[in-house]
């Protein structure tokens, strides 16, 4: 497994009724949070941004890039109902709540 890969893919939805797309990587993580608008670019955003780019250089772990990529995610409305948090050690997976 790629060091960069999620080991559970982001599920994310941009408006209802559209296809849920699934984020596999940090570095998809990245080329979606470059395309978001500069004027919806906040704390939240800036947070997912600094922890998949410092991924990227082996300055923070995929899980944790991963975890802010999904608050991210769930805090602006995009993250799919049937979401799946990766497995905690020792845990079994588990359905994200917004």
């Amino acid at each position: 497994m790629d060091r960069l890969q999620f080991e559970v893919p982001v599920r994310i939805a941009q408006g209802p009724g559209l296809p849920v797309e699934e984020i596999y990587s940090v570095e998809q993580a990245l080329d979606f949070l470059q395309d978001w608008p500069a004027r919806r670019q906040g704390t939240v955003y800036q947070k997912a941004f600094n922890a998949c780019f410092g991924a990227t250089v082996d300055v923070v772990k995929t899980e944790d890039a991963c975890r802010a990529f999904m608050v991210f995610c769930r805090v602006t409305g995009l993250m799919a109902s049937d979401m799946m948090t990766p497995r905690k050690r020792g845990g079994e997976a588990s359905t994200l709540q917004a």
